[in-house]
């Protein structure tokens, strides 16, 4: 069994935390009720567009958290021992994608904020085609055994 080269929280932390953002996040469109989600027992709330847009939002703050933490450890401590994977650092730019697209959203819902249609639309899709690129390089990640944002140097 290899060891990893980073605290495994981290990778556990981190993958809840996209599971259940990508869930919240398909769950804020009309999925739960069509696909009558909510009608299985303990799922009812799936079809509460605010409970689950609140639910999305803290995830999200959790994973600001979490990756400013990875940041601060990579400049801190990380950077002399560790090099970032090819596929690592694909993913870590898709999720700092993410994270920008994520606050836009945030600023977008923002009372008073108005922005153009197509900047709406932009950001909205930019959001969910980031969440199907990172979904496919976990996928082609797990394919090569290759997980790991990084390895050391």
């Amino acid at each position: 069994m290899r060891t990893r080269p980073y605290p495994a929280w981290i990778s556990r932390l981190f993958i809840l935390l996209v599971a259940a953002l990508t869930f919240t996040g398909f769950m804020q469109m009309p999925l739960a009720k069509r696909y009558a989600l909510t009608t299985l027992p303990g799922m009812a709330w799936t079809g509460d567009f605010f409970l689950v847009h609140k639910i999305h939002y803290v995830l999200g703050a959790g994973l600001l958290f979490l990756v400013a933490l990875v940041a601060a450890n990579w400049l801190k401590a990380w950077r002399g021992r560790l090099t970032l994977t090819g596929l690592g650092l694909a993913r870590a730019v898709v999720v700092g994608g993410l994270l920008a697209s994520g606050l836009l959203r945030v600023y977008r819902n923002l009372p008073g904020v108005t922005l153009d249609p197509a900047w709406i639309l932009a950001i909205e899709w930019t959001h969910l085609i980031l969440v199907m690129v990172l979904g496919v390089l976990a996928l082609v990640a797990l394919v090569r055994k290759s997980s790991a944002y990084a390895v050391r140097r």
